[in-house]
């Protein structure tokens, strides 16, 4: 069992509030509604991971000198300069600006609270506990993400426009601001030994080792394709929502709000499940490394059936497998982690976060404007199925091997 005391329930706070991000459901129809294409929208996210890993280096330097409290503060500020410009900017320069500050939060924010709770492990010494802590706060994300799926779902309803949910979204960024600042101070500062080995050459030391390698690349090409496949549900349910035989009193768009609220709660309900039960996944399995090499083939099929079913106009096919790669994502994120930390040695575990984070930026920038490309010019099923080969061929470097 895990301890669950007031700092526990405090992570756990943090990970359902920062997933109160109204705007996801909708996100990608939302710039179809500004009359973008799908490749200037690939174009988009790419320049979100671009500013991501622009801001990787310096943002560290930042948490080092002034805290990783102050540091997850000053993240949830940027958020927040983000979608006051999402609200009030409708134009394709403003919105380029407005991925510059949402890039900045995510390189902040990227890698730093999970190492506030490891620490938090390694103080109280429960670090063997990884897996099951590290799933349990993490299934309260999906939580957060669950609920603000119908409250999304509502917005869109009664509003008539996607743009709305990004203000509702500052409300819980704002609490996240004050949750930070609560935390204990010892959660605050990085071990000296940490910043004192945190160097390139210890880089390229664990880089030559096979297991921290392969952890490292299974792990960030699984969730570089999954971070640009993901919002591609949305255009799918509208679809999905106009053909189904219910709410027919309902204009198109208000359709559309209840399906995808419905849809993204109980998606997200599931998976929070799955994220949960992540321990139970590599029990199964015996090991992390099974569990990580079968849970990547499956994508890969979910993704393949999801643009054949797209094609045959069977949406609940790609609705259904969607669900499954969400649950894939969310069993697998836990046991990645945990095989990363098993493989680095513990001072340079902040590098090799951030060496995977960034890793993971650099598939999704090259990605996203190839599934735009291919959605634009031949549509969304075929895209999947493209997309499904390039994951197929990728596992040749995905696999880790015994």
């Amino acid at each position: 069992m895990i301890p669950k005391n007031l700092q526990y329930y405090k992570f756990c706070a943090y990970g359902f509030l920062k997933n109160l991000r109204f705007y996801k459901p909708f996100i990608l129809l939302f710039f179809l509604e500004q009359g973008f294409s799908y490749l200037h929208i690939g174009i988009l996210f790419s320049l979100r991971e671009i500013f991501k890993i622009i801001f990787e280096i310096p943002t560290g330097v930042l948490a080092d000198k002034y805290g990783r409290k102050l540091t997850m503060v000053a993240v949830f500020i940027s958020y927040i300069a983000s979608f006051l410009i999402f609200y009030f900017f409708p134009y394709f320069a403003a919105y380029v600006l407005a991925m510059f500050f949402f890039g900045m939060g995510e390189a902040l924010r990227s890698g730093t609270h999970k190492l506030i709770i490891f620490k938090y492990l390694d103080i109280n010494g429960i670090s063997k506990k990884k897996v099951e802590y590290y799933g349990h706060t993490r299934s309260w994300s999906k939580r957060g993400s669950a609920l603000s799926a119908l409250f999304a779902g509502a917005i869109v309803f009664y509003s008539g426009s996607y743009k709305t949910i990004f203000l509702f979204t500052i409300i819980p960024y704002v609490v996240e601001l004050f949750l930070m600042l609560s935390y204990p101070d010892e959660l605050n500062k990085p071990d000296v030994k940490e910043k004192e080995n945190k160097t390139l050459k210890d880089f390229f030391l664990f880089l030559k080792n096979a297991k921290a390698r392969e952890g490292l690349l299974t792990s960030s090409l699984f969730d570089g394709f999954f971070k640009s496949l993901v919002d591609y549900l949305q255009p799918v349910l509208r679809t999905f929502a106009i053909s189904l035989p219910i709410f027919v009193s309902l204009q198109s768009d208000q359709r559309t709000a209840v399906v995808i609220g419905i849809v993204y709660f109980l998606l997200y309900i599931m998976t929070s499940y799955a994220s949960q039960n992540a321990y139970k996944v590599k029990h199964y399995f015996k090991n992390s490394r099974k569990g990580m090499n079968i849970t990547y083939i499956m994508g890969v099929v979910a993704v393949a059936l999801s643009g054949i079913g797209y094609k045959f106009g069977i949406e609940i096919v790609p609705v259904l497998m969607f669900i499954l790669y969400h649950m894939l994502q969310n069993s697998r994120r836990p046991l990645a982690v945990s095989y990363i930390g098993d493989n680095i040695p513990d001072v340079s575990m902040a590098t090799g976060l951030s060496v995977e984070s960034q890793m993971k930026t650099f598939f999704i920038i090259i990605i996203s404007p190839i599934m735009g490309l291919l959605a634009d010019n031949f549509g969304v099923a075929f895209a999947f199925m493209g997309i499904s080969i390039l994951m197929a061929a990728a596992y040749i470097f995905a696999k880790i091997n015994k």
